[in-house]
């Protein structure tokens, strides 16, 4: 189950092909599962909202064609035949993952402190 459409990832995006709608669809369905392991109980609208960013960040990424997959980097030379590429730290060029700011739409960002289960088991 997905909690957008690809018209909803074009309406703030740009106009997807036959073949990106397919793939969209398919991002789509892929964040529902990746939102609802952070909050399931998130509102409609912050889930429709978030899986949409995923989507076009990962479509966005792939738009660079000379470039491997997670790459923020590269260089290419003819002569010397020279290649360099420099590896996102993180791996999510072109990654479905949830952001900062995704996080607090759906009320799981930013939280400080800690409880510890057997809090509930000891009677003081």
């Amino acid at each position: 189950m997905a909690y957008a459409t690809y018209t909803d990832v074009e309406a703030g995006y740009r106009t997807l092909g036959p073949d990106e709608q397919e793939t969209c669809t398919a991002m789509l369905k892929e964040a529902a599962i990746i939102i609802d392991a952070y909050n399931e109980d998130a509102d409609c609208d912050a889930k429709k909202v978030v899986s949409c960013r995923m989507v076009r960040r990962a479509l966005g990424a792939s738009d660079v064609s000379t470039f491997p997959l997670g790459a923020s980097q590269g260089s290419m030379s003819a002569g010397g035949y020279t290649q360099s590429w420099t590896l996102g730290g993180s791996g999510s060029a072109g990654e479905l993952y949830i952001g900062k700011i995704e996080k607090k739409l759906l009320g799981t960002g930013n939280k400080i402190g800690s409880h510890s289960p057997l809090e509930d088991i000891c009677d003081a």
